[in-house]
């Protein structure tokens, strides 16, 4: 069974410098792009068709926006009501998931040398570590590597 590395990284409290050296320095060949919203004025040069520009000409790294991979606005908006708790948000992401059946949508081919992107500069709470947790749990040849 040959390893496949699956890197996380966060692209806030980041400069762009250091995100793009992060993600060439580790030898990236593909950034999935599971955020809900990709387009918000507070992404600065993560904004979807910047950020898809970026990554090509100064790393050529390409891109994809995986929705399928994100938290719906419900469980989301419930998350920010409930005061932000983790533990009831990350039962109905999970479960998410599971109806998804995320770990059919990549295999881990598609995988292989990818990184998961999402806003949160920790994995601690953010959903694309509970991404790749799921992935991983399918498919025990990922290792993941969070890059901060």
């Amino acid at each position: 069974m040959t390893e496949i590395r699956l890197f996380t990284i966060g692209f806030t409290k980041k400069t762009a410098e250091r995100f793009f050296s992060l993600l060439k320095d580790a030898g990236v060949k593909t950034v999935l792009d599971v955020r809900l919203n990709n387009s918000s004025q507070l992404a600065g040069f993560a904004k979807k068709d910047d950020l898809q520009f970026f990554l090509k000409a100064v790393c050529n790294i390409e891109y994809r926006h995986l929705p399928e991979l994100a938290p719906t606005k419900e469980i989301l908006d419930a998350y920010k009501a409930s005061k932000k708790n983790w533990a009831l948000y990350e039962a109905r992401f999970l479960d998410l998931m599971k109806q998804r059946q995320v770990e059919q949508v990549l295999t881990p081919e598609m995988l292989s040398d990818a990184c998961l992107l999402c806003s949160e500069h920790e994995t601690q709470f953010c959903h694309r570590r509970l991404v790749s947790e799921c992935l991983q749990k399918h498919h025990p040849e990922i290792t993941v590597v969070h890059l901060v």
